[in-house]
């Protein structure tokens, strides 16, 4: 049985590191159609819990889960994992 990783994407709240396909910054207009999509069809899971959105992540499982710690803090996380 292959093991789980998992990342701390804020507030307490992890998500598996192996169903991540991208992490996004939220700035741009294709990206927040990108969330409002998702938000319309129920795959929006928001694990900001009322910050500012600074990290957008797209699952394989076609869910985007908005996180409140920077997308580069999230892939320095990621790398110090793998190490």
């Amino acid at each position: 049985m292959p093991s789980l990783k998992f990342i701390n994407i804020g507030n307490g709240s992890v998500v598996a590191v192996d169903r991540i396909i991208s992490i996004l910054q939220p700035e741009s207009a294709p990206i927040k159609r990108l969330v409002q999509d998702a938000r319309d069809k129920g795959f929006l899971i928001d694990a900001t819990y009322g910050k500012k959105t600074r990290a957008i992540f797209v699952m394989n499982s076609e869910h985007v889960v908005l996180s409140a710690v920077s997308a580069e803090t999230m892939v320095t996380r990621m790398l110090e994992q793998t190490e």
